[in-house]
């Protein structure tokens, strides 16, 4: 039910939006309703999202905390090989695939990633960026309740991204509820670091950010990896 829901929801926001042009003068023609959630987000992340954050930090260990963050990364995993195959990548596929097996058995359930020590380098793939590489245009810049910075090509990418989600499978409500919680959170605990780059209008900073990223990641262009917004969970 919920996907049947969240699938209605995210293409009809598709079709209301697809008449909304977009170019290089003007990649925000939603920006009225933009701010206004980005607002909310921003409330919600002062009240909630960043005092959580703070306070795993603060009590979790710097071992621990990364090997949470290398467990998180590997779980959702799945999706990166899938795109990888979506948009003909066989042999970085089939690479990321045995990343992903090695990481999960010898890594401890992803909590070591001895893929990367062992000269097997992660990816970043999702079905987004696989649209895009079958010549869907980006589209308006969207920003999405909680979930933040997307567009419109972006939003409907993120149920092809639910399905390949292990977690989406789990039956268990708690256990699911949990993984996504926690995925949240250190999430954002790792933006935390990020914060004091961001000058001038915050909005204009995270769209900028994000469409910038998303161009090079479509066009698998090289990307600096001391860029701290390329990976939202690194």
């Amino acid at each position: 039910m919920y996907a049947k829901f969240l699938t209605v929801f995210l293409l009809g926001t598709t079709a209301a939006l697809s008449g909304c042009a977009t170019s290089p003068k003007n990649p925000d023609p939603l920006e009225g309703m933009n701010r206004k959630i980005f607002q909310f987000n921003e409330t919600v992340d002062k009240y909630a999202l960043k005092p959580v954050a703070k306070g795993y930090q603060a009590v979790t260990p710097d071992f621990l905390e990364q090997g949470i963050n290398n467990a998180i990364n590997n779980l959702f995993y799945t999706t990166v090989i899938i795109n990888q195959f979506l948009q003909g990548k066989f042999k970085e596929g089939v690479q990321d695939t045995t990343r992903l097996v090695f990481n999960t058995t010898l890594g401890v359930g992803g909590l070591f990633d001895v893929a990367s020590a062992g000269g097997m380098p992660k990816h970043n793939e999702d079905f987004g960026q696989t649209l895009g590489a079958w010549g869907f245009d980006n589209g308006a810049y969207l920003v999405l309740p909680i979930l933040g910075p997307s567009s419109v090509r972006d939003g409907v990418g993120r149920v092809g991204d639910l399905f390949t989600n292990p977690v989406f499978y789990i039956e268990e409500d708690s256990v699911r509820y949990g993984l996504a919680g926690m995925t949240i959170i250190n999430t954002r605990a790792n933006l935390l670091k990020t914060e004091s780059l961001i000058t001038g209008d915050k909005y204009l900073f995270l769209r900028d950010a994000y469409l910038e990223r998303r161009k090079y990641l479509v066009n698998d262009e090289k990307i600096e990896e001391s860029d701290p917004f390329l990976n939202e969970q690194e």
